[in-house]
């Protein structure tokens, strides 16, 4: 492994730690600590960026362009998550276990689905 696939992999984690547990904390009600999980949600994304940037400067890279496909994938990519996390939601939190399950599928086909849209199909 590469030593900047290894920096990444490690603030990636950590970014994605942070905002996890800042969503836990804004939308749980029972923990109190909507302020607090902002913030933490916001570290959880600022750092996620500076990955991002240390990651590119690390393998001499160009940060992507800012065009209508990669925007389109990006929103794309946002919708896909969401629609795992509503499928999530829907077993665990309101116990519709067989919607949550189809949701969640569709979820996870939608996120597999980016991998051609990004790579392509040779």
């Amino acid at each position: 492994m590469k030593k900047s696939s290894f920096v990444a992999l490690i603030m990636g984690t950590v970014s994605g730690m942070l905002f996890a547990l800042g969503m836990c904390m804004a939308l749980l009600p029972e923990w109190n600590a909507f302020t607090e999980g902002v913030i933490f949600g916001g570290v959880g994304i600022a750092l996620s960026i500076v990955t991002a940037l240390i990651w590119c400067k690390m393998e001499n890279k160009k940060l992507p362009k800012l065009n209508g496909k990669n925007v389109f994938r990006t929103v794309y990519a946002i919708v896909a998550a969401l629609i795992l996390g509503i499928g999530m939601c829907l077993c665990l939190v309101w116990e519709q276990i067989i919607w949550g399950t189809l949701v969640g599928l569709l979820g996870i086909i939608m996120l597999i689905a980016l991998i051609p849209m990004i790579k392509g199909i040779k």
